[in-house]
Formats: C-alpha cells, sequence, structure tokens
C-alpha cells in the first residue's frame, strides 16, 4: 500500500499527468487526468524566454542548365551540403531504365498470364466491394 501511494506520487511530480487521490484504499478510486501544459512562446523585443523560430522557406530554383544536366536538384536531404553529381548511364542498373514513369497502365493493356494482371484485377475487384458496402447500414 506504501509503494502504492509512492508510485502515485512519482508520477505526480513527474508530470506525467495521472494523479491519485488523497485516499487510494477506497474501493471507487478515481484517476484524475490532465493535460500537458501548451508551451508559453513569448515574442517581442528582449523578452526572457522568447522562442527564435526558424521561418520555412521554398528552395531556390535553380535555372542553369549545366548543373541541372550534371546534379540531381533538391534530392540533396540535408540543410548544408552539395547536390548530387550524377553519374554515366553505365554505373546504374538496368532495372532503373526499365521502370514506368507514365501513368499506370489500364487493366485492358496487360496481358492476363502477368501477375501484375492479377494484382490489378484484384484491387478493382476491392475497389468495387468497397464502394458497394459503403452504403450498407450493417
Amino acid at each position: 500500500m506504501a509503494a502504492r501511494r509512492l508510485f502515485g506520487a512519482t508520477r505526480t511530480w513527474a508530470g506525467w499527468g495521472a494523479r491519485e487521490l488523497p485516499d487510494p484504499a477506497t474501493p471507487g478510486r478515481l484517476l484524475v487526468r490532465d493535460y500537458a501544459k501548451k508551451p508559453v512562446i513569448r515574442g517581442g523585443k528582449g523578452g526572457k524566454s522568447s522562442v527564435v523560430s526558424d521561418d520555412l522557406k521554398d528552395p531556390e530554383v535553380c535555372t542553369d542548365p549545366v548543373r541541372l544536366t550534371t546534379h540531381a536538384m533538391g534530392v540533396n536531404i540535408y540543410k548544408e551540403g552539395q547536390d548530387v553529381v550524377l553519374k554515366p548511364d553505365a554505373e546504374y542498373p538496368e532495372w532503373l531504365f526499365q521502370m514506368n514513369v507514365g501513368p499506370p497502365k489500364k487493366l485492358e493493356e496487360l496481358d492476363p498470364e502477368t501477375r501484375e494482371y492479377w494484382r490489378l484485377l484484384r484491387k478493382h475487384n476491392i475497389w468495387r466491394h468497397n464502394r458497394l458496402s459503403k452504403n450498407q447500414k450493417f
């Protein structure tokens, strides 16, 4: 019982949000939950605890045609550093150039003997079933 009171007190002191009411031995014990306090942001001149916020900016648009053909612009995920330099085509795998980057193929365009056809057919049937069962109440 003492451990239960101690545990409840440490949870309260640590600020986890669940506080135990004064008498934990009562059969109908209640827990009171609190939301986390919102951070106080003070703006203006000379505030003691003013928070400096970095405004998000759009990336700069490169218009240099030579740089656009030799570098992958906008691929670098870090704030600092150079853009990735493009390698010759021979250094990339062959499957990269065979990928379909256009609109997805329709069911009529695919061969029924391929796995891609049957996966797309299953997806269409699931979409159809979801549309039909959306209006059912139970």
